[in-house]
């Protein structure tokens, strides 16, 4: 590894340490990032010939912090920040704000960082962008690309966000334990968010989009501020198993490769070695959550060795589970999948079918109706359902799936008889 590669590895762990500290000294999103920044750019100036320091956190943070006052300084005509050289040779102040960054200070300072990001007054799509601009630090420009919207829009949506934090008068203290354990939940969700953002973008050219990666960056993150925490262990293990899938999910002409197809070779059994770990850990809690089971469920799919070997009987349990725990008509159509399995297609389809009014703008629905109805001949009716999923597809991936199954119906009727027109 590169001097580079090194300091800008350094600089992306450091990063939520030093942000949430400088947020707690400045009390301002704006500066924190600001002073972050300017610390950063003074570390790629005096690392490579000075070397790194003990802790690379510690001297962001003290840096940080007199960029900022020194900002603060100017503002008021006073004097500027000391030279360079002193800056550099901060062995005895970065060794005693080192021991003053315990555990509990580092703790409380990414909690409180995460905490603003998730802040209920804060749409889910400003979460994500908040967290990826100020935790992860990703640039406009990636988040913009991620998300399909222009750099402008983007800067627009995180500066509005960043306007909302400021007016609802957030509390820059360290949360008490009532509020870590009410919004512990919030950041759970939030990374989850942004995991699937990444995930489900259905096309293998978005498979490098920093999404999934940061994800699970942050949840392993906030595993180590939680480590005891089944929830979390829940999450990490279920972002995990789900990214381990990722060189399988797509074919060489980049189609949706359905989980059962999927040539499991290719699958990262280090990371779905470290999930099984952590989601056996948890189970043994006796505390589940939608996290854990939805685990659960993925960990069974990653045990199995082939498709045929998968334990359709406890994956339709677990989600009968996940309903009670979290009652959702997507949750009702995942299951509907391990009763396909079980029983067959008509009991399936009489699971889905009251849900067709509530899913009816959902792209899922109406390509897993279809596949049942293939699968019971009604070729008409699926051909109808078909198209309802195309028009409803978000990715050129999911249509051309779904043009696959009107293709199959195509060859399979008898005499290659066209579908009357739905």
């Amino acid at each position: 590894m590169t001097d580079l590669a090194w300091i800008d590895l350094a600089l992306t762990s450091a990063r939520p340490q030093a942000v949430g500290a400088l947020l707690r000294y400045f009390r301002d999103l704006d500066m924190a990032e600001e002073a972050f920044q300017e610390a950063c750019l003074r570390a790629l100036r005096t690392w490579p010939d000075k070397g790194p320091p003990r802790d690379p956190a510690a001297w962001l943070i003290f840096v940080g912090r007199n960029s900022g006052i020194d900002q603060v300084r100017k503002r008021a005509k006073t004097r500027p920040l000391p030279p360079e050289e002193v800056l550099s040779d901060l062995e005895d102040t970065e060794s005693d704000l080192a021991d003053r960054l315990d555990g509990a200070h580092y703790r409380d300072d990414i909690l409180r960082l995460l905490f603003v990001c998730c802040h209920p007054d804060l749409p889910a799509t400003q979460q994500i962008a908040l967290a990826l601009r100020i935790v992860s630090g990703l640039s406009v420009r990636q988040i913009a690309r991620a998300f399909l919207v222009s750099e402008a829009a983007m800067e627009q949506r995180i500066t509005r966000a960043k306007a909302k934090v400021g007016a609802a008068g957030i509390p820059f203290e360290t949360p008490d334990a009532l509020a870590r354990a009410e919004r512990l939940g919030l950041v759970a969700a939030m990374i989850y968010l942004v995991f699937n953002e990444g995930y489900s973008a259905g096309v293998p050219e978005k498979a490098d989009t920093p999404f999934c990666t940061e994800a699970i960056r942050l949840a392993r993150l906030l595993l180590k501020l939680f480590p005891a925490q089944p929830e979390i262990m829940g999450l990490t293990a279920l972002l995990l198993i789900q990214h381990s899938r990722l060189a399988a999910r797509f074919d060489a002409d980049g189609q949706i490769v359905l989980l059962e197809d999927q040539d499991r070779s290719l699958w990262d059994r280090a990371l779905i070695d470290e999930a099984l770990v952590l989601i056996d850990k948890a189970l043994r809690h006796r505390a589940p959550d939608p996290f854990q089971i939805q685990a659960a469920i993925a960990a069974l799919h990653a045990r199995a060795a082939t498709a045929a070997e998968t334990d359709w009987v406890e994956i339709d349990l677990l989600y009968q589970t996940l309903e009670r725990l979290q009652p959702s008509p997507v949750v009702r159509l995942n299951r509907a999948v391990a009763v396909s399995k079980r029983e067959g297609p008509e009991a399936a389809l009489a699971l889905i079918e009251p849900l067709a009014e509530k899913l009816d703008g959902y792209f899922y629905f109406h390509g897993l109706r279809g596949g049942l109805l293939k699968q019971l001949g009604r070729y008409a009716e699926a051909h109808q359902a078909f198209d309802r999923a195309i028009a409803l597809a978000t990715t050129s991936a999911e249509a051309a799936h779904i043009r696959q199954h009107l293709d199959s119906m195509q060859r399979e009727a008898a005499g290659g008889a066209m579908f009357p027109a739905p």
